[in-house]
């Protein structure tokens, strides 16, 4: 659309993608692939444990936000096998097993990062994480090392989509960076959603590829699909 006198109007730029200062990853299911079942089957086999994270009447996903939220795993353990003590050989196996449910790299996406890294281009993550479990992934990944900074949901006390871990987001960047324009990736609509109303750039992951176009599409330094 152009004014009559043929120039562009003034607010052409806001149609299309904002220039970024730095790039926020989400980790779990983005650069990390995470299943609970591989932690629990160590302990009890895969029946039990797919029958366990995916029985209604415990509700391992509402159980593990909480403690990505804040909540210690020790009260974790015991509020369950208080409420459900048939399960106690599940509840307690997910974090004597954690690291097996960390089984590798998300295909693609740590490429995307260590290239945004050998650009310079300034990296966080933001995750939804347990304090008590997130250094075995520190342990596992050294990509982590990457990220100028990286906040954990649990060390924080709130977690995703919570409107107020991503104003902890603003405030570390500003304060390690002092940027202001950020992509935020994640592969939960519901956090992506949330994102995007407190005015961050957010991107659904749904796979490499097209993280690497919608990247490419705002300008990030990045090779191109082959």
């Amino acid at each position: 659309m152009v004014d009559a006198d043929g120039t562009e109007p003034s607010n052409a730029a806001d149609l299309g993608p904002r220039p970024a200062d730095a790039v926020v990853f989400d980790l779990g299911n983005v650069l990390i692939r995470w299943d609970p079942v591989a932690a629990i089957a160590a302990a009890v086999g895969t029946e039990r444990a797919v029958a366990f994270v995916a029985n209604p009447d415990f509700d391992f996903a509402s159980w593990n936000h909480a403690n990505d939220a804040g909540r210690t795993l020790a009260e974790a353990e015991q509020a369950a096998l208080d409420s459900h003590p048939h399960y106690a050989e599940e509840i307690l196996a997910y974090r004597e097993h954690f690291g097996a449910s960390l089984v590798g790299e998300v295909p693609g996406s740590v490429a995307i990062l260590r290239e945004l890294h050998e650009a310079e281009v300034p990296l966080f993550a933001l995750t939804n994480w347990s304090a008590d479990l997130f250094p075995v992934a520190l342990e596992q990944f050294e990509f982590l090392e990457l990220f100028e900074d990286i906040i954990v949901s649990g060390e924080e006390g709130v977690a995703k989509p919570d409107p107020e871990i991503f104003e902890v987001l603003e405030e570390r960047i500003r304060h390690r960076a002092g940027l202001d324009d950020c992509i935020f990736i994640d592969d939960s609509p519901a956090n992506v959603l949330a994102a995007s109303e407190t005015g961050l750039d957010a991107l659904h992951f749904t796979g490499a590829d097209h993280l690497r176009e919608d990247l490419i599409v705002r300008g990030l330094p990045l090779r191109p699909t082959r």
